[in-house]
């Protein structure tokens, strides 16, 4: 249950991120308001996944998703330029969650 748990806080983090963008600067409301819940919820599930799993493991695996998450929002929903090394590095990412996932 407790990667369960830190699947969606990873996730959640990617959307207070991208409505943290559309936020501009927290002056659209709507959207700043978004962030801030979206924040609150991730920072709760990732307590709750800490519970039962090492602070180290969770920590990555949650700002991981988070990081390649938004990486992947920004190239397909706001048009971030993709090049061979940004890709390269996301996919390092990826395999240093997978073998953290895999050492716990």
């Amino acid at each position: 249950m407790a990667w369960i748990l830190l699947i969606f806080a990873g996730l959640l983090e990617v959307v207070w991120a991208y409505t943290m963008k559309l936020s501009d600067g927290f002056t659209r409301m709507g959207y700043a308001s978004i962030t801030i819940v979206a924040m609150i919820a991730s920072f709760w599930l990732l307590s709750m996944a800490m519970k039962s799993l090492p602070l180290g493991t969770a920590y990555t695996i949650w700002t991981g998703i988070g990081a390649v998450g938004a990486f992947v929002v920004g190239i397909c929903v706001l048009g971030e330029a993709v090049s061979p090394l940004r890709i390269f590095a996301a996919v390092l990412i990826m395999s240093g969650l997978l073998l953290m996932k895999i050492a716990s």
